[in-house]
């Protein structure tokens, strides 16, 4: 078991405090998060054989994830995680522009985003944290005061959950995300290409060669991203196909089955050796599979180095560039309304 030590987190950054909240359950399950971009920083879970190790990828000091954090590592995203193509997007007749941070296209709420600032805790106890930032207009170029909270539970049935809520006060964008980086034999412990998925969606949406989505909604038969039945992360990684090259492997995002608004089943994670499996339900309408594409030599927990394909993450969200695109899921949130977003991360064993 990775126990990260809270002092390495106790800090000040640009004036406001930082800390560690470990959540802890009956049966030894232990989540770690701090109220620096909201990060998970550890979930310690049991194998079959009830030996417990680390599943996300980060870093063992506050330092560490201020200074670096290239890859996003646990972080919430926002305002509006994933792309925005261009880094524009129209609200009521009014144009606006962000930050180009990823190629030609915006990503993950800009240069500073959600993900590097410090949140405030508005209440903390073994079990439950919950983190709350407010978002001035105008800040990444998005419009809107922006009242957000993340609460973090962590329940006697292993069962991680993410509850978030924003209200603002003018018509803005607005899709938050976790990016955590899971490897359910531990993190750091190589590719996981012996991992499997199951990702309850029969169609994806493809990406041009900026990792944007066209705006097509296409069927994943006869496709690497067919996951409808458990497939190894590795079977097709590495197949000669456009979507894959142009994601340099798994970047995309899949339309989930359920109605959105409701819980609903998104993807299920396993691990034959460990044994460890995770299911992963949320509330938005799609999932974005991500296979660590980008992260090469990343220095980690206890030394550890990072590289390419060694965790994958599962980020529930809207559909990215979804402004642009009026036939994907509206991520507009308007005054008098209230964004809700619920997901869950329940870890077993088989």
């Amino acid at each position: 078991m990775n126990i990260i030590k809270e002092d390495a987190f106790k800090g000040v950054h640009n004036g406001k405090p930082t800390a560690l909240y470990t959540l802890k359950n009956k049966n030894g399950v232990v989540a770690q998060v701090t109220n620096y971009g909201a990060i998970i920083v550890s979930i310690n879970v049991p194998d079959r054989n009830e030996n417990f190790a680390d599943v996300v990828q980060g870093y063992d000091t506050i330092g560490e994830y201020i200074n670096g954090n290239g890859p996003y590592m646990g972080a919430v995203c926002g305002r509006c995680a994933n792309r925005i193509g261009q880094g524009k997007f129209t609200l009521e007749g009014k144009e606006y522009t962000l930050a180009v941070n990823n190629g030609p296209n915006h990503l993950h709420g800009g240069i500073i985003g959600f993900s590097k600032v410090v949140w405030d805790v508005a209440g903390a106890s073994d079990s439950k944290v919950e983190f709350i930032y407010f978002a001035k207009d105008g800040e990444e170029g998005y419009p809107g005061n922006v009242k957000v909270s993340v609460t973090y539970t962590l329940t006697d049935d292993n069962e991680f959950r993410l509850d978030y809520h924003a209200t603002t006060d003018k018509t803005t964008v607005f899709n938050l995300a976790s990016h955590s980086y899971f490897n359910l034999a531990g993190e750091g412990s190589g590719k996981v290409y012996d991992q499997e998925l199951m990702i309850n969606a029969d169609f994806f949406t493809p990406v041009d060669e900026t990792s944007l989505p066209t705006g097509e909604i296409r069927n994943v038969k006869g496709t690497p991203m067919d996951f409808t039945k458990p497939t190894p992360f590795g079977k097709n990684i590495d197949k000669d196909d456009e979507q894959l090259r142009f994601g340099v492997g798994y970047d995309h995002n899949w339309v989930l089955k359920h109605r959105a608004g409701t819980l609903g089943l998104a993807a299920v994670a396993h691990d034959p050796q460990s044994g460890r499996v995770m299911e992963v339900f949320t509330t938005q309408p799609g999932v974005q599979l991500y296979t660590a594409n980008w992260v090469d030599g990343e220095k980690g927990k206890g030394g550890k180095l990072y590289n390419k394909r060694w965790a994958f993450c599962l980020e529930t969200q809207h559909f990215a560039d979804g402004i642009n695109k009026p036939h994907f899921p509206s991520t507009i949130l308007k005054p008098g309304e209230t964004y809700q977003h619920s997901c869950i991360h329940k870890f077993s064993v088989k």
